[in-house]
C-alpha cells in the first residue's frame, strides 16, 4: 500500500490519458466525416456490372440485362453491354455519358431505336457496335451526327430509301460492310416492269446492301417512282370525282329547269280583257 505518492502518481497517469484521448477525438471525427463525404462523392457502379475505375470502363456483359442499366458513371469511357437481352434503346439512355468513346451493344435483341437515341453521344465517340441484333429499320434521326466507326452487320435489314440515306451518312467499319444484308427490300417497279408479288421479300433480298448500291441500285429512285405513281392515281381519282360532280350538277339543274317549265305550263292562262279594238269590231 502506498497511501499519498501512489495516489498522486495514479492521478497524474489518468490525467495524461484523458488529455491524449481528448486530443485524438477531433481527429477521429474529422476522419469519419471525410470518409462519409468520400463515400457520397465517389461514383457507384450499376448493379450486375463491374467497374474498372482506373480505366473508366464499365463491364455489363453477359449480365442478363433487359434494359440499359441506370446509374452509369458520367465519366465512363468504355461501356460493354454485349450479350444481354436488351430490346430497345430509349432516348435518354446515354444522355449523361459525354466522355464515352466505345459503346458495345452487340449480341442483344435490339429492334427499336428511339428517335435521337444515339444523338446524345458526344463527339468523342469512336466506336459504336450494334451488330448481331434485330434491327430492321433505322434513320438519321436515331443516329444524329455521330462520326464514330459503326458496326451494323448481322441485322435483318429492310432495304429502302431511308436505310440507303443512313448508310451514306454513317462511318461504317470497312471490314464489316458486306455483312449488312437485305433480308427484304422495297417492292416497286422491278427490272421486268411489273409489281412485286404481295408479301414477297423483294428482288434484292439476301444481297449485301453495299454491293447493291455499288452496282447502281437506287432505292430512293424506286421510292420516287412509287410516289409519282401514287400521286398520278390520286390526281386521276380527284379529276374523276370533279367530273362526276359537274355532270351530276348539270343534270340536277336540267331536271329542276324542266320541272319549273312544266309547272309554268300547268298554270291557267289569264283571261283577256276587252280592248278598244275588240269593241269597235263588235259594233260593226
Amino acid at each position: 500500500m502506498c497511501p499519498g505518492p501512489c495516489e498522486d502518481r495514479w492521478t497524474s497517469i489518468t490525467t495524461r490519458r484523458r488529455a491524449k484521448g481528448g486530443a485524438l477525438l477531433p481527429w477521429l471525427c474529422i476522419l469519419l466525416f471525410s470518409t462519409s463525404l468520400w463515400g457520397q462523392a465517389s461514383p457507384q457502379c450499376p448493379a450486375s456490372c463491374h467497374c474498372a475505375w482506373d480505366t473508366s470502363t464499365v463491364l455489363c456483359s453477359d449480365a442478363g440485362l433487359q434494359e440499359i442499366p441506370q446509374g452509369i458513371p458520367p465519366d465512363t469511357v468504355s461501356l460493354h453491354l454485349e450479350r444481354n437481352n436488351i430490346r430497345s434503346i430509349p432516348e435518354s439512355a446515354f444522355s449523361e455519358l459525354v466522355h464515352l468513346r466505345d459503346l458495345y451493344l452487340s449480341h442483344n435483341h435490339i429492334d427499336t431505336l428511339s428517335s435521337g437515341a444515339l444523338r446524345h453521344l458526344g463527339p468523342e465517340l469512336r466506336l459504336l457496335d450494334l451488330s448481331h441484333n434485330q434491327l430492321r429499320q433505322a434513320s438519321r434521326d436515331e443516329f444524329g451526327s455521330t462520326q464514330a466507326k459503326t458496326r451494323l452487320y448481322h441485322n435483318p435489314w429492310h432495304c429502302d430509301c431511308t436505310l440507303q440515306e443512313l448508310m451514306e451518312t454513317l462511318n461504317l467499319e470497312p471490314e464489316t460492310v458486306n455483312g449488312i444484308v437485305c433480308e427484304s427490300s422495297v417492292r416497286g417497279l422491278g427490272e421486268s416492269s411489273r409489281w412485286e408479288e404481295p408479301g414477297g421479300l423483294g428482288e434484292h433480298a439476301g444481297q449485301p446492301l453495299v454491293r447493291l448500291l455499288d452496282s447502281g441500285v437506287n432505292f430512293c429512285s424506286l421510292h420516287r417512282k412509287t410516289t409519282d405513281v401514287a400521286m398520278l392515281v390520286t390526281m386521276f381519282v380527284w379529276f374523276f370525282m370533279v367530273i362526276v360532280y359537274v355532270v351530276y350538277y348539270v343534270r340536277q339543274n336540267q331536271a329542276e329547269a324542266r320541272r319549273h317549265l312544266e309547272y309554268l305550263k300547268s298554270l291557267p292562262s289569264p283571261r283577256k280583257t276587252p280592248t278598244e279594238t275588240d269593241t269597235l269590231s263588235t259594233g260593226f
